[in-house]
């Protein structure tokens, strides 16, 4: 498992773009976190580390699942509001599955049942510093390094 501290947004992004630039097409990135814990700044990178313009990426909170196109295809999906399978299968997130493209999950807790083994997991913790981050990634359950 990598383990990185930020002190910004900025350098939270920095992280992610860093996992971005080493995503094959197939990956599942699932995110771990609670509300403001950077979520969504973490992804901007990971957008950007793929060669995709960050500036296009928001919350899904409503929408669901966001798609960003470049090179690559990453689905971004927010499971805060899903609350049992009739919410998860609304979401197409068994369709994304078997595609080449990449998944990025924020609120993964709310499906982690259904999450592939060796997926990529993200958890990003707060700190008694507000600026501050505890980034943990690695893959599958033991959170093996994955090289970022």
């Amino acid at each position: 498992m990598a383990v990185y501290k930020t002190d910004s947004v900025n350098s939270t992004a920095v992280i992610g773009e860093r996992l971005g630039a080493v995503l094959k097409e197939g990956d599942i990135v699932a995110m771990f976190g609670d509300l403001g814990a950077g979520k969504t700044s973490f992804v901007r990178g990971v957008v950007q580390g793929i060669g995709i313009n960050p500036d296009i990426v928001s919350s899904p909170t409503f929408s669901l699942v966001n798609e960003y196109r470049g090179e690559k295809t990453l689905y971004h999906f927010d499971m805060y509001r899903i609350n049992g399978w009739d919410d998860l299968y609304s979401t197409g997130y068994f369709d994304y599955i078997d595609t080449q493209s990449i998944l990025i999950i924020e609120w993964s807790e709310n499906i982690e049942s259904v999450l592939p083994e060796n997926c990529i997991r993200v958890s990003i913790e707060k700190t008694e510093n507000e600026n501050e981050r505890i980034i943990n990634i690695g893959r599958g359950e033991s959170f093996e390094d994955i090289g970022c």
